[in-house]
């Protein structure tokens, strides 16, 4: 067996440091040759553009755009050679295959590396078919999928390493599939400033969802600190790798709850080495289909309202429209406007006649098309084939006049008014209620862009062609059936039923379903962010029988009593003070409501602590690292090394909403975990024992 001992090991460490060195300087003085290539035919190209003729001009045009192409192809490449001087892989397995004598050593990084002279593969890429086997076999029997097949054999050695700035902290044997050991020490080490990679330490289970290709739609289903989101990003990062003729990062769009999270996920497919993904919200999605239609309340501010002001008749709107059986009531209205909004009459306008039998067969055979759309070629047809009395073709200006009548024949092409009228058809006016300014409640943003859809017709986003949802239960089932008409792609859809911000229009798994009934279904039960104090402390609010544990032990969470509200302060101003002395380096102070997050900023960033703090809110595009303070809201899918949520008094805390927001804000923790109130506890954390 090569590099048997661990000195060994190291010994070759140096080796391929010293090899990948060597390709860093050669790309160096290969990137300088070519960007001062570049500046020479620029200049060439400026001093000489006179005398040439265009076919000459166009010619050195093209060998310009060539040779930038070339020098940022190199540009990445450098980036990569540079990483992987840092850390040039943290895997090997000994694979002999069937056949074979001896067994082959596979080094496994985050990208590949050969050697330029003979071009043999020294490390191989995370997502090549040979590494699949380190993620999912122990030592015996084994194989992979290579692109002539299936090859089977048998892993004789199977190791881990750390490898941190160019030196090896430790190796280990592994028997089985990701050691403990790795597992540990990554997950008991500190939270920064991004989301980073979790090559090193996928799962098997993880490792599936990775390098599923065939699925149209993927639904994730993962328990609070299954690393769902990593899952799917490092997914695209894998299907990047293996599609890279026809999928690129231009190709990918996420929807994305809010900017700070697009922000603190923004490092890991760079750090795959791929180009940042697209990102939006379906705010913003909304924004772009109601245009000029209405302005609507944010999802964020629907919530806001529901924490500070809610009222029954609120409540009861916003659940109706968050069911399927809406969504088909909807779908009903439709049929209906179809059958009957286009009342046909006939027409007698300067000696030309079109009977009403006539339009109405020609409406009726264009029923596949929107509505306007549909009316435009009945109108085009009906004026295109009529003849007036003399059997002339009809004039201009009488196309124009006819036209006209004949668009008036249907109900009304206004989207509001077409909606108002859905719930009158269905004996429920009280359930649509337009706030003041032309503006729509966000219940009813996404309804009325299903209906301009059928009104105008759908321009779907070709370009895209893989979509990421992730907080799928958030999303009601009209935004998905709004989501499936816009994008016809692949789809990877993820999230956890019990982390809804608003359960009154969260929506379940089996309804997702429902909406996407071919997609195929995967749950992820490891929870890997929390130690397991928190996450049983985490389960005294929601209860999940499925959630399996990593057995990684802290401090027990603390609930600090505080005499009044100056004492709280105080006391979360000591935690502060602890936190500084600690060795952890992020820390989230996360409120239920932005008005007392807005209230909590204010006390203490008044130069006591000694350090800044930051303060996130909806507008906040940045995700940053040491002390934030935030909602519960917009903490989801963030984690920080300690988390101190304040004022978990039964005034604060007492509703649905408010106990599924109290168990975001504790699923945040890694580390540690603070509460702290004045008054009466609030009956959620109350020991019933």
């Amino acid at each position: 067996m090569v590099n048997g001992s661990e000195s060994e090991e190291r010994q070759y460490l140096a080796v391929i440091l010293s090899r990948l060195q060597q390709s860093l300087d050669r790309m160096d003085n290969q990137l300088s040759s070519t960007y001062q290539a570049v500046i020479a035919a620029k200049k060439h190209l400026w001093e000489n553009a006179a005398g040439m003729d265009p076919a000459e001009r166009a010619a050195h045009r093209v060998d310009v755009a060539n040779a930038i192409d070339i020098g940022e192809r190199k540009v990445v490449q450098y980036q990569k050679l540079r990483k992987l001087l840092l850390s040039p892989y943290f895997g090997r397995v000994d694979f002999i295959g069937e056949g074979q004598s001896e067994a082959d050593s596979y080094y496994i990084g985050v990208h590949s590396f050969a050697e330029e002279s003979s071009q043999e593969n020294l490390i191989y890429d995370w997502r090549s078919p040979v590494a699949s086997m380190f993620y999912d076999f122990a030592v015996g029997k084994a194989y992979f999928t290579a692109p002539m097949g299936q090859v089977e054999g048998e892993i004789r050695v199977k190791r881990q390493y750390k490898i941190k700035n160019g030196v090896m902290e430790y190796m280990l044997e592994s028997a089985v599939n990701i050691n403990d050991d790795v597992l540990q020490k990554e997950l008991s080490s500190n939270s920064d400033e991004k989301m980073k990679n979790i090559v090193a330490t996928i799962q098997k289970e993880q490792n599936v969802i990775i390098r599923n290709e065939t699925s149209h739609e993927l639904i994730i289903q993962g328990v609070a600190g299954s690393g769902k989101t990593s899952v799917a990003l490092h997914r695209i990062a894998y299907l990047l790798y293996r599609y890279k003729e026809s999928l690129t990062s231009r190709n990918v769009l996420i929807i994305s709850p809010n900017k700070v999270f697009a922000d603190y996920i923004s490092n890991v497919l760079p750090e795959l080495g791929e180009e940042p993904i697209l990102e939006m919200s379906f705010d913003e999605l909304a924004a772009s289909e109601l245009s000029g239609i209405c302005r609507f309340q944010t999802f964020y501010q629907q919530v806001t309202e529901l924490l500070e002001h809610a009222d029954d008749a609120l409540v009861e709107r916003i659940k109706y429209k968050a069911t399927t059986e809406f969504v088909r009531e909807l779908d009903a209205f439709i049929e209906h406007a179809d059958e009957t909004f286009f009342a046909a009459k006939d027409l007698n306008i300067e000696n030309v006649f079109i009977s009403k039998d006539a339009l109405m067969s020609s409406y009726q055979a264009n029923r596949s098309m929107p509505v306007k759309s549909r009316l435009e070629k009945v109108a085009a047809a009906i004026t295109g084939s009529a003849r007036d009395g003399e059997g002339n073709r009809l004039s201009a200006a009488l196309s124009k006049k006819i036209k006209a009548k004949i668009k008036k024949m249907y109900a009304s092409l206004d989207v509001l008014t077409l909606y108002k009228r859905f719930y009158h058809h269905i004996g429920k006016s009280e359930m649509f209620v337009m706030r003041e300014a032309n503006t729509v409640e966000f219940a009813d943003v996404f309804p009325l862009v299903y209906l301009k859809m059928y009104v105008d017709g759908v321009s779907p986003f070709d370009f895209v062609k893989h979509l990421l949802v992730d907080e799928m239960q958030d999303y009601t089932p009209i935004q998905y059936a709004v989501v499936a008409k816009l994008f016809p792609c692949k789809k990877t859809i993820l999230g956890d039923g019990s982390q809804s911000v608003n359960p009154y229009s969260s929506t379940s798994l089996p309804e997702i379903h429902r909406m996407f009934p071919k997609a195929d279904t995967v749950e992820l039960v490891k929870s890997y962010r929390s130690t397991c104090e928190i996450a049983r402390f985490a389960q005294r609010l929601k209860q999940n029988t499925k959630l399996i544990m990593i057995e990684r032990h802290g401090a027990e969470p603390v609930i600090t009593t505080c005499q009044s509200k100056e004492h709280e302060y105080d006391t979360i101003k000591g935690l502060l003070a602890d936190f500084a002395a600690s060795e952890h380096q992020s820390l989230g102070i996360i409120c239920k409501t932005q008005a007392q997050a807005n209230e909590l900023s204010a006390r203490l960033n008044d130069g006591e602590t000694g350090r800044e703090i930051h303060l996130l809110d909806f507008d906040s595009d940045r995700f940053h690292e040491g002390i934030c303070i935030t909602t519960a809201h917009l903490a989801k899918g963030l984690e920080f090394d300690h988390v101190i949520v304040p004022s978990v008094d039964a005034r604060t805390y007492r509703t649905d909403m408010d106990k599924s927001l109290l168990y975001i804000a504790c699923t945040r923790a890694m580390h540690k975990l603070d509460l702290t109130y004045s008054g009466a506890l609030t009956a959620f954390l109350v020991d019933k024992n």
